[in-house]
């Protein structure tokens, strides 16, 4: 048995950060399932979907670390092709990844203590993200 729905937040623009716990479990919740997998998958190549402590410190960590890995610049060939300053944006969510699974048992998300699911906004632009929400199980 699967269930899907949608989650929509507007961001910012690069390094915004946005708790999603909350709305992935009320998801769960509805799904009617006990047990299984919840996967929960940002649609876009800019995007990035994980756990971490949704705390201000790592708030602003995370994506501090990332644009040292990997840092805004003209000299991606993303930037040669398209002239559109997002290469970073790119690589940076491809590194991150866009999506993640969570184990769901007896109706509920199982997730450490200081975990939270989080969308991370690596574009430089505002965007409108699609977040989808699938849980599996029966």
């Amino acid at each position: 048995m699967f269930y899907r729905e949608e989650i929509q937040i507007e961001t910012t623009g690069h390094r915004d950060m946005h708790e999603l716990t909350c709305r992935v479990e009320a998801i769960a919740e509805r799904s009617g399932i006990k047990n299984g997998l919840v996967h929960v998958f940002n649609e876009g190549s800019t995007g990035v979907i994980g756990t971490i402590e949704y705390e201000p410190g790592l708030e602003r960590d995370l994506p501090e670390m990332l644009d040292r890995l990997i840092p805004p610049s003209l000299d991606y060939g993303h930037e040669r092709q398209w002239h559109d300053g997002n290469g970073h944006s790119h690589l940076q969510a491809s590194l991150a990844g866009p999506e993640t699974t969570i184990p769901l048992a007896n109706g509920r998300l199982v997730l450490g203590a200081w975990q939270q699911v989080f969308h991370l906004e690596a574009d430089i632009k505002p965007r409108t993200r699609r977040i989808i929400v699938t849980v599996l199980g029966g």
